[in-house]
């Protein structure tokens, strides 16, 4: 695999932001509800810190234990910058850094996505072992930003030769970066409405068809090879039929349907492939996507 991903040329020159470019990249790749969404998830943080600061006041006037509950999501500051550490620590100890080097095709499709979105700053990318996962995740500690993905996932530009849905799947992830998903203050803003059914997965749902704009806008070529991976491994992937896959979208109805996206953090596969292949609406949240007309 190391050997297949050369890069003939690399162009890691410094990245000047132009004025306002973020700016109008986000607002044209973000999804229209998430700011929406946002907003929700930070009220419903505020609203569960008043009950634990409400059960944290009453413990201390009737001399009993505080609910530990409460005591964790009021530590949610300090818990999220230590879990964030403890994350960034263990790709830097455990993972294989992509750069000019290692795996440069890699580190030049890293840099495209970077200069794509104005980001001043190329965050650390580092390939983890997958043990037949396949997944990719970006976050941050501190003013660093990185993205990891599992070795079984990033094989997909390596020995299945497919390295537009590779650069698709680093243009996601970097696309969170430049959407603001890492920001340590967001996450903390929106550590409360975890306990709240719907609403924090609503938003995550919501952050992931923004990540899907920005990836489709590096490669969009990229983005039926990188679903097909998604739905049927690194191998297999390539036997998918992804249009017969994105037409379920409109057909797989009911209860247990709508439940089982409404619950999950990212997408339903049939629903995300539409979003990606019909680019004249935006990925549906709760209610399925509508036949084309």
């Amino acid at each position: 695999m190391a050997e297949q991903l050369q890069a003939p040329h690399l162009n890691p020159g410094p990245y000047v932001e132009a004025p306002g470019h973020r700016r109008r990249v986000r607002s044209h790749l973000r999804h229209p509800l998430e700011n929406l969404c946002l907003v929700l998830v930070i009220i419903g943080s505020f609203v569960v810190w008043s009950f634990c600061v409400y059960e944290l006041t009453s413990a201390v006037i009737d001399q009993r234990s505080p609910d530990p509950y409460a005591v964790i999501l009021l530590a949610a500051p300090v818990l999220v910058y230590f879990l964030r550490g403890q994350l960034y620590a263990q790709q830097r100890l455990t993972g294989v850094k992509i750069s000019p080097t290692q795996y440069p095709e890699a580190y030049q499709m890293l840099l495209d996505a970077c200069a794509h979105f104005g980001l001043p700053k190329v965050p650390d990318a580092y390939v983890v072992l997958g043990n037949g996962m396949i997944n990719a995740a970006a976050s941050g500690h501190g003013f660093k930003r990185f993205i990891f993905l599992y070795s079984d996932l990033f094989e997909i530009g390596g020995e299945a030769r497919q390295p537009d849905a590779l650069r698709f799947v680093i243009s996601h992830e970097v696309g969170h970066i430049a959407a603001g998903h890492t920001s340590y203050w967001r996450v903390v803003a929106i550590s409360g409405a975890q306990w709240i059914p719907f609403l924090g997965s609503t938003l995550s749902r919501s952050q992931e068809y923004t990540a899907d704009n920005f990836g489709y806008a590096v490669v969009p070529q990229g983005s039926a090879s990188a679903m097909s991976t998604l739905a049927a491994g690194k191998y297999l992937g390539r036997t998918v039929d992804v249009n017969a896959f994105a037409d379920r979208a409109t057909t797989e109805k009911g209860f247990f349907v709508w439940l089982v996206n409404a619950l999950a953090t990212h997408p339903v596969l049939v629903w995300r492939s539409h979003a990606l292949r019909d680019r004249r609406r935006p990925g549906r949240l709760l209610w399925r996507p509508r036949a084309s007309s």
